[in-house]
């Protein structure tokens, strides 16, 4: 998955610590991350790391440059759902990156304010996020490159989805669900609604790349049964990030428990339902882009609902001004490493 994205944006690392590996804990990565770098430091020593959002790897990246005194730059600084298991591991992740970090690249004057609140060490910058950025670029190869969308429905294809079945006008709601918070009888509940949503709307395709964590895969067969193979829900293989965005650019409604793409697929236009109880995105809520449902089957089931049965509702979701950036977060962030004068983004 990283190899396609690193071709895409045309990037060449001098370095792979190889960190994923197969029945891996948090523990495992965060040591491996710990180890490889100071093994890199010692090798070649930056004048500042970078480090993005709030993955164990950003994490112990972030660690692992402050004990060889490297400064750090954290990009996505300052989200917040102010609940350290609610998600986790990121919430606790993405403080503790808040801690070390000599550059704090806010995407919202709400994340900066969050680190204003903590007293943050280091100095803070409201940018926008790099998401953006990088969601404007994969969007515009796409619609210059005909030869390359082509491709992608044919990975699609592949993967076990048809994207021409939309082409008549049919609807379709994509969903992602993968959170470890949510494994239990909380995802038993999300993928209940999914099934009993994909027989209430049978003229609407409802697509599920699987994860291939097993505490994902495993609920879904209980409530599908060991055969998943149904007229109009499609449960796919995993897709990498250029055919993920070609298929969310296509979608009606984006059912998720992911944090990224409730920045990613307003910029498309897409309304966003949030299987999770609370969000480090509550700009995203204040705009009206995302709705939480958490895993709630009755709201669920009547967000979705209402969303495909209703214009007025759909209409007001899909042209909110989606709050987290305008594609020159990448732009700042260089020029104030330059001790550059910048200027700040607002909505």
């Amino acid at each position: 998955m990283l190899d396609q994205v690193l071709q895409i944006f045309d990037v060449h690392p001098n370095y792979d610590l190889n960190i994923m590996k197969q029945g891996q804990d948090l523990t495992d990565v965060t040591a491996r991350v710990l180890t490889g770098l100071r093994d890199v430091f010692k090798e070649c020593r930056p004048d500042v790391v970078l480090v993005h959002g709030d993955t164990t790897t950003s994490t112990a990246g972030a660690l692992a440059a402050f004990y060889a005194q490297i400064p750090v730059g954290h990009v996505e600084a300052g989200l917040r759902t102010h609940n350290i298991y609610s998600p986790w591991p990121e919430e606790m992740n993405r403080q503790i990156t808040g801690r070390i970090a000599t550059y704090n690249f806010s995407p919202t004057p709400l994340s900066e304010k969050n680190l204003l609140d903590e007293k943050a060490h280091g100095n803070i910058f409201v940018t926008g996020n790099t998401v953006i950025d990088a969601l404007h670029m994969v969007v515009d190869k796409l619609k210059n490159d005909t030869s390359l969308a082509k491709e992608q429905d044919g990975i699609l294809l592949q993967a076990g989805y048809d994207i021409t079945r939309l082409n008549n006008g049919k609807k379709l709601v994509l969903i992602t669900g993968h959170r470890r918070e949510n494994f239990g009888d909380g995802f038993i509940r999300m993928v209940t609604a999914m099934k009993d949503l994909s027989e209430k709307y049978a003229d609407v395709d409802f697509v599920y790349p699987m994860h291939l964590n097993p505490n994902v895969r495993k609920p879904i067969h209980e409530v599908f049964g060991e055969n998943l193979t149904r007229p109009n829900f499609f449960f796919i293989e995993p897709l990498q990030y250029l055919e993920f965005v070609h298929l969310m650019s296509k979608a009606t409604i984006v059912l998720t428990d992911s944090g990224g793409i409730q920045e990613e697929a307003p910029g498309l236009g897409k309304p966003v339902l949030v299987m999770r109880d609370t969000t480090e995105r509550p700009e995203a809520l204040a705009s009206g882009t995302v709705h939480l449902v958490g895993t709630d089957y009755d709201k669920i089931m009547t967000e979705v609902s209402t969303l495909l049965d209703e214009q007025e509702a759909y209409r007001k979701m899909s042209h909110a001004v989606n709050p987290y950036g305008d594609g020159k977060a990448c732009n700042r962030i260089v020029r104030i490493l330059k001790d550059e004068e910048v200027e700040r983004y607002g909505i």
